[in-house]
């Protein structure tokens, strides 16, 4: 039988995220009746919600954690309910809402379901491994530039405005240079090191042939922006020489370039992601806290520049 939706390609995108989900939910659901435990996939969410919150909820708060519209929440609540899994009453300080919590029967509930979610999170993430080994950052990034920018607005908006992260071809090397050497410069007081003369004159040796990669951002037809990827061995990746023009900044641009330094890390199969900076960078140090680095000591492999006052790494 023909699927329709491979035809349609990119059209068919929501379509597709729907047939995915309710397989996964219809497969979920067997795996609950295989244990033998009363409960369905897309109770899940909800489920999860007041199962780690230490006070009642309301529905819009729980809503808001997940993202779900309320009518989808009072729906899945309303069969907790009638399993006695959930309790809901009146908020004693809003008579506009109700506060939810499990039951003890649904907190008893709880400790046969964990052990399954951790054997069901391991299955999914081999799953999602086949599609892409950051299939989950992917996804997140999906979620949150439809949010931040819907598509029924995209769709009014010319294609070169988006921002397009791409790898090393011969014709960009030159970019390296004139956007990370002038700012290096700056840094420096005039004087670069001698790691920074090489590598922003040769990053194709200096990094390509070491294993490593080079990405820049590309907005409509002019290059914005680059970062090198560094391998340090054979699990262990650096990245480095991030840099933004400051015509362009605040459209999220160093966020997507790191976020290919870590796909392209988890593809490779890498442990570890390493950064040098020094203190005199506040706003970027928020970036990285915020995407999952961690203050380190250099490891041995790493050459530490001197100008180096801070050492940071994400664990993949």
């Amino acid at each position: 039988m023909t699927d329709v939706l491979n035809e349609l390609g990119f059209l068919a995108g929501a379509s597709r995220f729907r047939r995915i989900s309710e397989k996964l939910q219809q497969d979920g659901d067997k795996i609950y009746s295989d244990a033998n435990i009363h409960f369905k996939a897309s109770w899940f969410s909800v489920y999860y919600v007041l199962a780690k919150s230490d006070s009642p909820q309301t529905i819009l708060e729980i809503s808001n954690q997940i993202d779900f519209s309320h009518i989808t929440v009072k729906n899945i609540l309303r069969e907790l309910k009638r399993e006695e899994l959930v309790s809901i009453k009146p908020n004693p300080n809003d008579k506009r809402s109700k506060l939810v919590e499990l039951t003890t029967k649904g907190k008893e509930l709880q400790k046969e379901l964990e052990p399954l979610w951790l054997s069901f999170s391991n299955t999914l993430k081999d799953l999602f491994s086949i599609g892409h080994p950051d299939m989950i950052n992917i996804l997140n990034r999906l979620d949150w530039e439809i949010n931040h920018k819907p598509i029924n607005e995209r769709i009014h908006q010319p294609k070169g405005e988006f921002v397009k992260i791409i790898d090393y071809k011969p014709s960009l090397k030159k970019y390296f240079y004139e956007l990370a050497g002038p700012w290096l410069l700056g840094v420096l007081n005039g004087e670069l090191e001698e790691d920074d003369k090489f590598t922003l004159n040769n990053p194709d040796k200096a990094y390509l042939e070491n294993g490593g990669f080079l990405f820049y951002a590309k907005l409509k037809d002019e290059i914005v922006g680059c970062v090198a990827l560094k391998r340090l061995d054979d699990d262990t990746f650096e990245f480095a020489k991030l840099f933004i023009d400051p015509n362009h900044r605040k459209l999220g641009i160093g966020t997507k370039l790191i976020e290919r330094c870590i796909s392209r890390c988890l593809e490779n199969d890498a442990k570890e992601l390493w950064l040098q900076t020094t203190i005199s960078m506040p706003q970027a140090h928020k970036l990285y806290y915020k995407l999952g680095f961690n203050d380190k000591l250099s490891p041995p492999q790493m050459d530490v520049l001197a100008r180096t006052e801070k050492v940071m790494c994400l664990s993949l």
